[in-house]
């Protein structure tokens, strides 16, 4: 295993902040199955800002309510082809923002993608834990402190 940092225990679900898009923690399902991270988003909207893409969204940071909705702006990595836990193959912008678990900030990739039927707003797939040093107890949840951000926009 490569890492930067010693070990950290990390439950399969925690809160991350993702200063860059919003003051509000979310809680986030951690799944080593995934290889791609995936946010929740809504009216995404692609557009040119002078020689790069933006991808306009909404976020809904708290589970089961649409209060607190965040409009974010970030540029466009590319869009890209992920396959879901059923099979299904889907077109996804990314994104790469910066999130704090544990006491630590480091960027990730996120996929943009309706997450409405789904348990999590979030889900912090391996290639975002990868270098980071975190090691997985499933049978765990939030054992890293909830810290709340300042959105920077």
């Amino acid at each position: 295993m490569s890492t930067k940092h010693p070990s950290t225990i990390i439950g399969w679900r925690e809160w991350v902040s993702i200063p860059d898009l919003s003051r509000h923690p979310i809680k986030v399902k951690v799944d080593t199955g995934a290889r791609t991270s995936a946010l929740h988003a809504e009216n995404v909207v692609i557009r040119k800002k002078g020689r790069r893409q933006v991808v306009e969204f909404t976020i809904l940071p708290h589970q089961e309510t649409r209060k607190d909705r965040v409009t974010c702006v970030a540029e466009l990595i590319e869009m890209r082809h992920v396959k879901s836990s059923t099979g299904h193959v889907t077109q996804r912008p990314v994104v790469v923002v910066e999130i704090q678990l544990g006491g630590r900030k480091w960027p990730i990739e996120l996929t943009l993608v309706n997450r409405d039927i789904m348990g999590f707003r979030m889900l912090l797939g391996r290639q975002a834990l990868c270098d980071e040093g975190f090691l997985v107890d499933p049978g765990a949840s939030f054992l890293q402190e909830r810290k709340y951000s300042r959105k920077v926009n």
